[in-house]
């Protein structure tokens, strides 16, 4: 893996909890040697939906969101994007410039996930109101390799299986695979999904000299040490799960290790269900139980888990955040 340098030094300057750890200075010089209008990007473009996050902040504030925990937090929010639109490459913003960004009215499976934990995050922070800004940082947080964005498109996590290993080594999610039984390594993995579809993805089209750092990238990522629970093994770890869960799908084909992602959510019912932008039903839905959801798919081999932990649990020690992740990878 490449030396992390300023992003391994930079692990809590987004999460506004404490210090960062020269981010002032690295950011300073950042700015003196670009123009404004190459580091940024306007708020109409990286923030959409800001009066359904006003809403919701509203409705989490009178109901007293903010004392339970993250995990139904997490769901609370979900339940707020219900039934919103599934749209695809939410992500892919801008033709340079990358940027934490939030989509409200639309969404896609990762920024589904993504907006239901950092917006119970930020809630958990405590405040006498909330701004979109407050979101976005959660975002930066839990988005970018280190924690941070500085513009550089190779900064964002883009394959969910290194997700899981930044955000346990950051202490925002712990990523339960390994140890939940029935647990296997995925093996002789080919990632490469990003540079063979790459067309497909607006910053690699309109800058294909990423396409060497990016193939660094996937080679590095199919290094992993990834577990995954196998499909026919789900329905018997289910009673384990929690409600606000991340649940990675496994896929079976070459490319990457997960094909989607959602959250877990038990219902009325007792039934453990998969919450998810689904690109069927092109919008967020509670589907099926976790293991019926699979069983549906041949392509589904079976699941990764992670917990969202409190953001009092957040790292804020560069050198324990290096450790964890040293850890993490072996």
């Amino acid at each position: 893996m490449k030396p992390l340098t300023r992003r391994s030094c930079l692990v809590l300057a987004a999460s506004g909890l404490v210090p960062s750890f020269g981010v002032d200075r690295l950011r300073a010089k950042e700015k003196a040697e670009s123009p404004a209008k190459e580091r940024s990007l306007p708020k109409a473009t990286i923030f959409k939906g800001e009066s359904r996050f006003k809403t919701i902040v509203a409705k989490a504030e009178k109901e007293g969101w903010a004392d339970l925990p993250i995990g139904e937090r997490t769901i609370r929010i979900g339940r707020e994007l219900h039934g919103l639109p599934y749209e695809n490459f939410t992500l892919e913003i801008d033709d340079h410039i990358e940027s934490p960004s939030v989509n409200l009215n639309a969404l896609d499976c990762w920024t589904f996930f993504e907006q239901s934990l950092g917006m119970a995050r930020m809630i958990g922070l405590k405040k006498a109101s909330y701004t979109p800004d407050d979101l976005l940082r959660q975002i930066e947080f839990t988005r970018y390799r280190g924690g941070v964005c500085t513009g550089d498109y190779l900064e964002r996590i883009h394959y969910l299986a290194e997700w899981f290993f930044e955000n346990d080594a950051r202490g925002t999610c712990r990523h339960l695979t390994p140890s939940l039984p029935g647990a296997e390594r995925i093996t002789g993995r080919k990632v490469s999904e990003m540079t063979t579809l790459w067309k497909s993805y607006r910053y690699l089209r309109n800058n294909p000299d990423l396409l060497g750092p990016m193939k660094e990238t996937e080679d590095r990522v199919a290094k992993l040490p990834v577990f995954h629970i196998p499909k026919a093994k789900v329905a018997a770890i289910e009673p384990q799960l929690q409600t606000g869960d991340v649940i990675g799908i496994a896929t079976r084909h070459h490319g990457a290790f997960c094909s989607h992602v959602g959250l877990a959510v038990r219902t009325e019912d007792g039934v453990l269900r998969f919450m998810h932008a689904s690109r069927n039903y092109k919008k967020v839905v509670i589907d099926k139980s976790i293991s019926g959801y699979l069983n549906e798919f041949s392509s589904h081999a079976g699941i990764l888990v992670g917990r969202p932990l409190e953001v009092s649990e957040t790292v804020t020690d560069k050198a324990l955040y290096e450790a964890n992740l040293k850890r993490l990878l072996t």
